[in-house]
């Protein structure tokens, strides 16, 4: 059996369409609300190496006010995680896990690559 957790924010269309995509297929994820239940910075850095990316920039909603305001455009590395630590509103959803991989759900049907 599948260990899948998704870190889900129930307002996106995307992480709707993502949990139910999995639920369709007979699974069903621990279900993380990461904007009120925020990831560490080490819960950070893990799904950007499970996602196998290099650039905590790759990771962040760069459209959000959130992104400027807090001057997110001139930080790097380890300030970036601080940021989505800080402000989980930056981080890309929907992630789901499944054990060491990882798949952000844009669009929604690609996480069945980690299933």
């Amino acid at each position: 059996m599948m260990d899948l957790t998704i870190w889900h924010n129930p307002r996106c269309s995307k992480s709707r369409q993502t949990l139910a995509i999995l639920e369709e297929k007979g699974f069903a994820p621990t279900v993380r609300l990461y904007l009120e239940d925020a990831p560490s910075e080490a819960e950070i850095k893990d799904a950007l190496a499970k996602l196998g990316m290099d650039d905590p920039r790759a990771l962040m909603r760069k459209g959000e006010d959130e992104y400027k305001a807090g001057g997110c455009a001139d930080m790097e590395g380890d300030a970036l995680i601080k940021a989505m630590a800080a402000t989980p509103k930056l981080i890309e959803r929907p992630i789901v896990f499944n054990g060491e991989k990882a798949k952000i759900g844009r669009p929604p049907e690609g996480v069945t690559e980690i299933l």
